[in-house]
């Protein structure tokens, strides 16, 4: 008797903690609130048929959203299968066929609709990044998925689809993690479920394999999921690659097969990678510093026990820290700071403004099927320039929960999509407490609200000199705005590379501050000639969305493409 009262008491002391934990957060996130934004919410479509478990923008003003196979019947049922047999909406079986219907649409920005796109194997929790000329590369997925190299180059004329190559990976890679190298449309391709390798597409030679990499078997964690999937990679200005598993990082000189050097754990308790689910981008890289200075940040995570404890109905608080380290250079410490509440599975993305915005996700548990509760609402705002204890905003609360399997990106004209979110292996809308979901929204920043319109820079162009394909690195180029009235002191020149997301990361996320040689002011008609990055190192070859920022206002983007001399 005395040992279940003592049980009683515990489990009582726990849960009057966690209430105060979350009337503590909501009180802290109450004091973070701006008073007066105009940030607002846009319902663009109730049913995009397939859930966004991955998405990506492409050059051609389109995002790509696509779910696994293996989830059976979606929402976008279709008329006939991909080899010619028709759907019939008479036969049972046929209704419950997943060949019957979309698991990848592609989305049309400007006309707010979709049309279908189809997948030979399954794409379940792959990654992708985009080539020099925009196509999408996509690798790795569930099953017979787990090897297959799949490519989607855009166009306009609505007849393109997934292409799947015949060439295949080295090994499985399932929760893998992919990354554009400079030299010319290679790819590095990191990990997987039970994968502690990486390999490059396209292989310099027929034999060439996989390459073992310790560092992912010390950095997984057995009962917890592993805890080290879904790795956070970038690419330093110097060629190295920063590779993020767990709480450990290190720099990796990938074409030696070397660890150039091992940072500093990061502080406190939990895990930050898949199913842990945290989320890491690089901070803007600036022109002043001639792009030397590389920053990472990584944010939120899982408590530790937390994978376990999901699996028992019992979902931990996540983590609320958040650490900033320089990679570069020879000073290498993790400054930490604390988000207004605790977040997991949530996206981290960066606006042209230089602003890092993190938004979805949960405050409680971890990424898996069923794993997570208590729905992050409120998106953040962070601010890398203000002094620690001020650089976090709260902003204004959607009310769909967008937890597993959703995903959000920056689209050209400022907005940022977000869409997704199934804690189910199959798509489910009843008796549970997050149902799949479907809705596609738009969170639309302060900045776009039109108060600001005479500050918003107008009809970007870019004009290519010498290079009709885009511009060669190093060079300069010219590009033209309207702006109504005088130009403030502080206008910028931003490039940012869209990124493939998918379970809390933006693969290939970079964005990068211009230097500008001069600007001409011809009644209103501005041109200023800008100077392209130096190398493929600070910026991979390929498409960028170029804005110009006139005092914190940006303009709506347009492509530019860097390409070698």
């Amino acid at each position: 008797m005395g040992d279940k009262n003592h049980l009683l008491y515990v489990v009582t002391i726990h849960a009057i903690l966690a209430l105060l934990h979350f009337i503590v957060s909501d009180a802290v996130e109450t004091l973070a609130r701006a008073g007066g934004r105009q940030e607002r919410w846009q319902l663009l479509r109730n049913n995009t048929g397939v859930v966004a478990m991955h998405m990506a923008l492409t050059h051609e003003n389109t995002v790509i959203i696509f779910d696994q196979t293996e989830a059976g019947p979606s929402q976008y049922r279709l008329h006939q299968r991909y080899n010619g047999r028709r759907c019939s909406t008479r036969s049972r079986a046929d209704l419950k066929d997943g060949a019957c219907y979309a698991h990848s649409v592609e989305y049309y920005i400007h006309g707010n609709n979709l049309r279908p796109l189809r997948f030979v194997s399954d794409p379940w929790c792959s990654s992708g990044s985009f080539l020099s000329n925009g196509t999408l590369l996509q690798v790795g997925g569930h099953g017979r998925g787990s090897q297959r190299i799949r490519y989607f180059r855009p166009c306009r004329d609505h007849l393109c689809n997934w292409q799947q190559s015949k060439r295949s990976l080295s090994g499985n890679r399932w929760y893998a993690s992919n990354l554009l190298l400079p030299q010319h449309d290679r790819v590095i391709v990191v990990g997987g479920r039970n994968a502690y390798s990486y390999e490059f597409i396209p292989k310099l030679h027929t034999k060439d394999r996989s390459f073992n990499l310790p560092f992912l078997h010390d950095t997984h964690d057995e009962d917890g999921g592993g805890n080290n999937l879904y790795h956070f990679l970038h690419l330093s200005s110097d060629g190295n690659l920063f590779i993020f598993a767990n709480r450990d990082s290190i720099l990796f000189n990938y074409q030696q097969n070397r660890v150039v050097k091992t940072f500093p754990r990061i502080p406190g308790g939990g895990s930050r990678n898949y199913p842990s689910s945290g989320s890491s981008v690089i901070l803007p890289l600036d022109h002043q510093d001639r792009f030397q200075k590389v920053e990472v940040m990584v944010c939120g995570g899982a408590a530790s026990g937390a994978y376990e404890a999901a699996a028992r109905g019992r979902f931990l608080p996540a983590l609320s820290s958040c650490g900033r380290m320089v990679i570069t250079g020879n000073n290498h410490i993790w400054k930490m700071e604390n988000m207004p509440r605790p977040r997991t599975m949530h996206d981290m993305l960066i606006l042209p403004t230089g602003h890092i915005l993190i938004i979805n996700g949960a405050r409680r548990g971890c990424a898996g099927w069923q794993n997570a509760a208590t729905p992050s609402l409120r998106p953040y705002l962070y601010n890398p320039k203000k002094s620690r204890g001020q650089r976090f905003t709260v902003l204004k609360a959607t009310r769909i929960a967008r937890m597993y399997h959703s995903s959000a990106l920056l689209l050209p004209d400022g907005r940022v999509l977000v869409s997704g979110g199934n804690p189910y292996n199959t798509y489910t809308f009843s008796n549970v407490a997050y149902p799949t979901e479907l809705r596609l929204q738009a969170f639309v920043p302060d900045y776009m609200d039109r108060q600001f319109n005479d500050l918003r820079p107008g009809n970007v162009t870019v004009e290519y000199e010498g290079h009709s394909s885009g511009v060669a690195y190093g060079t300069a180029f010219t590009i033209h705005f309207w702006l109504g009235r005088r130009p403030s002191k502080d206008v910028e020149y931003s490039v940012y590379a869209p990124p493939f997301t998918t379970h809390s990361i933006s693969m290939n996320q970079r964005l990068l501050k211009l230097s500008r040689h001069t600007t001409r002011d011809g009644g209103g008609l501005m041109s200023a000639v800008l100077e392209a990055p130096p190398s493929p190192n600070v910026a991979p070859p390929g498409y960028y969305l170029l804005t110009v920022v006139n005092n914190g206002i940006p303009s709506l983007s347009q492509w530019v493409r860097f390409i070698p001399a």
